[in-house]
């Protein structure tokens, strides 16, 4: 069987997307990683559809200046509005966290109700929904804006009285409908997986981390790709914050050195500079 060891990259509008490569890193471990987190222009969900994949295209081509060979779309936002666009000039595999999450969703099903919970941007994309009926077209889909969630986590607000209070209010319209699955359809999400099995049990929960690493291994084994390299993963942002470090070691549940901050200016020339300094 043969290798290859180029890295697999991955981008995400912030850091968020730290979970998807936490799930990519256990799938393959003997890749190498680049990540870029477009943290100065975070969220990209405020943007219109054409500023999106503006971003996502400089995220792509500044991967691509990596010799990567395949992509992965650590954003909901851009996995919604951008993935045509994306895979129209991107010469190797780009894999979404959308479709892989609908597909599972819609072959865990039991009782064909399916609850997706995201940002209001995601989830005014309808994006999920439709994926899921291409799977299961008798499916019934129950969306739900979870716009606090994010801060919460960013927070570390995982397990409080709040956290579960919010919850509660926001799973209550889906508890209603009888839903037996639910896609966390945001990459800070799942750190809040205990609360939601707690408030909804039996429930079974998808993460689209997971689901996205699963898909990514599929199409990698399917050609021959998958590396035998020592591990490493190389972390890039546009901009670092105070709490950068903290989040990044809770969202990748390892410690992380410091990432390379890369010039908004100078994102789509690769010109880097190294812990904020010229």
């Amino acid at each position: 069987m043969s290798t290859d060891p180029r890295p697999i990259g991955v981008f995400d509008s912030g850091i968020g997307g730290l979970t998807v490569l936490k799930h990519l890193a256990r799938r393959l471990p003997h890749e190498r990683f680049v990540y870029l987190g477009d943290t100065a222009r975070v969220p990209y969900g405020n943007r219109s559809d054409e500023t999106v994949r503006l971003y996502a295209q400089q995220c792509a081509e500044f991967l691509l200046k990596h010799d990567v060979k395949m992509i992965v779309v650590a954003c909901n936002t851009v996995s919604a509005v951008a993935m045509d666009h994306l895979r129209a000039f991107v010469p190797v595999p780009v894999v979404s966290v959308i479709e892989p999450a609908a597909a599972e969703a819609a072959a865990a099903t039991r009782n064909q109700h399916i609850g997706v919970i995201g940002t209001r941007a995601t989830i005014g994309s309808d994006a999920y929904a439709k994926a899921i009926q291409r799977s299961a077209a008798s499916a019934f889909v129950h969306s739900r804006a979870c716009p606090l969630f994010v801060p919460l986590v960013e927070e570390g607000w995982l397990d409080t009285a709040a956290t579960r209070a919010i919850a509660e209010e926001y799973l209550r319209p889906l508890q209603a409908q009888e839903i037996d699955t639910l896609v966390l359809g945001c990459t800070h999400y799942p750190l809040l997986a205990p609360v939601l099995h707690d408030l909804l049990p039996g429930v079974h929960l998808i993460d689209c981390g997971a689901c996205t690493a699963a898909e990514a291994a599929r199409v990698l084994e399917s050609t021959d790709e998958v590396a035998a390299e020592i591990p490493r993963m190389d972390l890039y942002v546009t901009d670092v914050t105070p709490s950068f470090t903290t989040l990044a070691r809770q969202f990748l549940g390892m410690p992380v050195d410091d990432p390379v901050v890369v010039s908004l200016e100078a994102l789509t020339l690769n010109s880097v500079r190294q812990g904020g300094r010229p």
